[in-house]
């Protein structure tokens, strides 16, 4: 097994201790705290981000009627992981996981808890290794039925853009129609204090992750048919009737629905 380094701060860590979880280090929690003082609204964007995913979820098991989930680029196990939000509406969801992170693949036994009616699965792979996802997807999932690909956070990581939809399109090319995406990513545009915070990480040496164009994260959805309201802030994505007066930050998503 790869042994994991916890002498340098890691951004799945770093994100975790964000959204208040206990998988990180003393290191990992220095680096978040130096970017919260460069930039404090982090902490919102990253649990922005997490509850979007519960509702993308939500709007597709019940109003979708999905019970097949594909979420790759899991990053580490935290509070209403997709599987624990699926099960909770329909037992009988099943989930596979993909994230080759060693990290990651430390902790997928959190992620491998299920309803006796459902399962959850975790595979070992890359993103960049889409047909080989979806072979290994196929063994836990029935993929000439409905499925909802979660991308949440992990196309940022992917620098060459075009690279970065070409991978989005051969993991929708496997499943069928029917079949949905869901995608959030740090977005450009509505946030510079934000996006002068992640440039300046970028160039500590860290993984870098890229903040794109709202127009380019739309532009994942290409042929699909966009649920409403489209691609927005993710606070502004059909949110909860608690959340009163929802603000736009720097994180932008979407469902769309394979014809």
């Amino acid at each position: 097994m790869t042994e994991i380094d916890t002498s340098v701060p890691h951004s799945a860590r770093i994100w975790n201790y964000w959204l208040g979880g206990k998988d990180n280090y003393p290191v990992d929690e220095a680096a978040g705290d130096a970017y919260t003082a460069v930039f404090p609204g982090i902490v919102t964007i990253a649990r922005s981000s997490r509850a979007f995913l519960g509702r993308g979820i939500r709007y597709l098991v019940n109003e979708g009627g999905v019970r097949q989930f594909l979420d790759v680029g899991t990053g580490l196990p935290t509070v209403d992981n997709t599987h624990e939000v699926a099960q909770r509406l329909a037992p009988e969801s099943r989930i596979v996981y993909v994230d080759n992170d060693p990290l990651v693949l430390a902790h997928a036994r959190a992620l491998l808890t299920s309803t006796p009616e459902g399962v959850t699965a975790y595979e070992d792979l890359s993103l960049y290794e889409p047909e080989t996802i979806l072979e290994a997807a196929s063994r836990t999932l029935d993929l000439s039925r409905p499925t909802a690909l979660i991308l949440s956070g992990i196309l940022g990581h992917v620098a060459d853009y075009d690279r970065a939809r070409e991978l989005v399109r051969r993991l929708l090319d496997g499943l069928p129609s029917g079949s949905y995406l869901c995608v959030n990513d740090g977005s450009r545009g509505t946030d510079p204090d934000y996006e002068n915070a992640q440039d300046s990480y970028n160039e500590t040496g860290a993984v870098p992750y890229f903040l794109r164009p709202v127009d380019k994260i739309e532009a994942f959805f290409e042929g699909l048919e966009l649920i409403e309201p489209g691609v927005v802030s993710v606070p502004l994505w059909r949110p909860d009737p608690a959340d009163q007066e929802p603000r736009p930050i720097g994180q932008h998503g979407g469902v769309g629905r394979k014809p």
